[in-house]
């Protein structure tokens, strides 16, 4: 609503819903278009923790290439600390429970476990709360995104 008072976007859908000041009444935006575009700022740090390893490896265990939950996921360090291996992204892996259990202390070779994706460390990634799927996308917004 702010954006759209300061006159930095243009709404191209209505909600049918509204609200109300003690005197107007303004229709939500369903959807908006921002007028402007401004690049983000490029270098851009993307914070190593447990949930952005999830989110980088889409919630897929890397060795049985399964979807879970966060729940039933752990954080598996690819050369394991206790064989020199780092914190770091590039040695961090999403592996589920089992998996995780199944490899040990020991590298996927010696494990006999193969990696999905090479772990390296990402640029951005997506906003936690933004990601929607599709069968809760509001109707409104489909016509406006590329084909997923």
């Amino acid at each position: 609503m702010i954006l759209w008072f300061q006159d930095k976007v243009e709404v191209l859908e209505f909600h049918t819903a509204s609200v109300r000041s003690p005197s107007r009444s303004f229709k939500l935006p369903a959807v908006i278009r921002l007028k402007t575009y401004h690049r983000p700022y490029l270098s851009l740090i993307v914070r190593l923790s447990r949930p952005n390893i999830f989110l980088r490896d889409k919630h897929i265990c890397q060795y049985c290439y399964t979807k879970f939950s966060e729940k039933k996921l752990t954080v598996d360090h690819v050369v394991p600390l206790s064989k020199g291996g780092r914190h770091e992204w590039t040695n961090v892996v999403t592996a589920c429970s089992s998996c995780n259990n199944r490899k040990g202390d020991k590298t996927p070779e010696k494990a006999n476990l193969r990696l999905l994706n090479r772990p390296e460390k990402p640029r951005w990634l997506p906003n936690r709360d933004l990601e929607l799927e599709d069968n809760v996308l509001p109707t409104s917004w489909r016509p406006y995104l590329a084909a997923r």
